[in-house]
């Protein structure tokens, strides 16, 4: 059965590593409140590959 509720599963992707030319990607997988949240969200997230935190947005 499908659940029922506003919560949504959502994938964070890394910005900063598309144009890093390293190769891979730094993905995250969270959940958001669909009605508290509507647009796409952006959090910093630790990206192990380029070792920082970077800003991961939403994608999809």
């Amino acid at each position: 059965m499908a659940r029922k509720g506003n919560r949504i599963q959502v994938i964070l992707e890394c910005t900063e590593h598309k144009t890093s030319g390293v190769p891979g990607t730094s993905r995250y997988i969270t959940t958001k409140n669909r009605k508290n949240t509507p647009d796409r969200m952006e959090l910093k997230k630790y990206n192990s590959v380029l070792k920082k935190y970077t800003i991961h947005k939403e994608i999809k």
